[in-house]
């Protein structure tokens, strides 16, 4: 789709502008029922639709991103923009700065239609926690988008923008994006800067793309990789064209299967079938098929939601009501008695949600004397663990395949009063988080429920660093 746009646009077939009016028309139209966006900007974007469209008719060279409109999750700071997180204490604040990934596209004059919506503070795996609204499921709207950038993900799949942006701490870009239909891309720790995201779990969260196609998404992450000096995490590397690796030829590349991804209960049996024959297409695309096992992938998600609520609890203490954000503290002017511990907990008790404070619960718990070397230490341990089995597995494969989701898409309201349920919606995405790997969901096929064709994600995941063989080998399975 971008490369189409920008042809289109260099020809002087369309303009940016006309571009973009067609895409806040279709927002108009459709998202009052899906509910994708929480805020819209519409002069913002068309005075840099316009900007480019000068450039453009002066015969100027344009990148491929120029011109194009595309969606931001709000949590990652726009300057200028409300960044909200989806929680009530930030309603009211306007981020003073640009995300790191923000600044990149606007250098390649991205054009921005508006902010998406999310699980609060991004946590959440339906996007049924944001204080907002709940994001609808294009594909059936009596169902959840996925989360928590389920914003992003079904404003891609419905057409409401070229592409978007997504954070992904524990399979935020990926379950969505299997959920939606859409092509979700969690890059390498590190690849991407996070300065400028609203950190949930700092050694978990990376920002990335959602897009129609591999070639989008790797269009976009050829814009937004690279090192930074406002984060000590992000690896300055060779400035990779990801969109020229993908070949689409696969011939010799080995697959690993693990067996622990399909023995596991809760697998939907159509969901399975649906996978075995996305690798058996492999098989016939002359890749070759290798059984491997991940023994402590049965660990991951307690290891995950051990360590990723401790980081949470230490996170989320910036939001006391002093600083920025929402404040009870015109409260504590007109009641004298009220001291500053007070703030802290009023504001934090009335304009925080019920999970986000259930994590920050959790985290404190894990962390306090007598329980840190029980819970923590032992999280940290299995994780080192996981990550060694995944450096043993990549010494006899090359990328790792299996399902995106246990499920398709589940029924809005199906799955909140019972947190580890909606948690185990998370266990095939949270190992390439806690490892730090690469990882895509791309669609695979459907599954036909109530009536309903709901789409189904393929997982993979590749080396570190090795973004270009994982999106070649999704982009191969994508045009076979």
């Amino acid at each position: 789709m971008i490369k189409e746009f920008h042809e289109k646009l260099i020809n002087q077939e369309i303009t940016s502008e006309k571009l973009t009016e067609d895409y806040f028309d279709k927002i108009e139209q459709k998202d009052g029922e899906i509910q994708a966006y929480l805020s819209l900007n519409k002069e913002f974007a068309l005075d840099k639709a316009r900007s480019v469209d000068k450039k453009i008719k002066k015969g100027e060279e344009i990148d491929l991103l120029a011109g194009i409109p595309c969606a931001i999750k709000d949590n990652i700071c726009v300057d200028g923009l409300r960044v909200t997180a989806g929680s009530k204490i930030l309603e009211n604040y306007v981020s003073p700065y640009d995300a790191t990934v923000i600044k990149k596209l606007k250098e390649e004059d991205a054009v921005f239609l508006g902010k998406t919506n999310l699980d609060e503070f991004a946590m959440g795996s339906s996007t049924e926690n944001s204080a907002y609204q709940t994001t609808k499921n294009p594909h059936d709207v009596s169902r959840v988008s996925g989360g928590s950038s389920g914003g992003s993900a079904a404003a891609v799949a419905a057409d409401l923008c070229a592409y978007a942006l997504g954070s992904d701490t524990g399979g935020s870009i990926r379950q969505p994006s299997s959920f939606c239909g859409a092509v979700g891309l969690k890059p390498t720790y590190g690849l991407v800067s996070r300065y400028g995201l609203i950190a949930m779990a700092s050694s978990f969260d990376q920002i990335g793309p959602i897009a129609e196609s591999v070639e989008d998404a790797a269009i976009v992450l050829s814009r937004i990789a690279g090192g930074d000096k406002n984060d000590s995490t992000a690896i300055k590397s060779a400035e990779t064209v990801y969109e020229n690796c993908l070949t689409g030829d696969i011939k010799g590349l080995k697959i690993g299967v693990p067996k622990e991804y399909f023995a596991g209960v809760g697998l939907d049996p159509e969901v399975k079938n649906i996978i075995e024959d996305a690798i058996k297409k492999y098989e016939k695309m002359g890749a070759e098929i290798v059984d491997i096992r991940l023994p402590s992938s049965e660990y991951a998600l307690a290891t995950y939601y051990i360590i990723m609520p401790c980081e949470v609890s230490s996170n989320l203490a910036r939001f006391d009501g002093i600083r920025f954000g929402q404040s009870i503290e015109k409260e504590a002017v007109i009641n004298e008695n009220l001291i500053l511990q007070d703030i802290f907990f009023k504001t934090r008790a009335k304009y925080l949600g019920k999970e986000v404070k259930r994590r920050i619960m959790l985290g404190t718990y894990a962390l306090s004397a007598g329980y840190y070397d029980q819970y923590y230490k032992k999280a940290q341990k299995v994780r080192a663990l996981i990550r060694k089995e995944f450096e043993k597995a990549f010494d006899k494969v090359d990328v790792i395949v299996g399902p995106t989701a246990p499920t398709p898409a589940f029924k809005i309201g199906e799955k909140t009063q019972n947190p580890l349920e909606m948690y185990l919606a998370d266990i095939y995405t949270v190992s390439a988080n806690i490892a730090g790997l690469p990882a895509i969901s791309i669609p695979c096929g459907s599954a036909r429920i109530e009536g309903k064709e709901l789409p189904v994600g393929l997982q993979l995941m590749g080396k570190w660093f090795g973004e270009e063989r994982l999106l070649n080998a999704a982009h191969a399975f994508e045009i076979y």
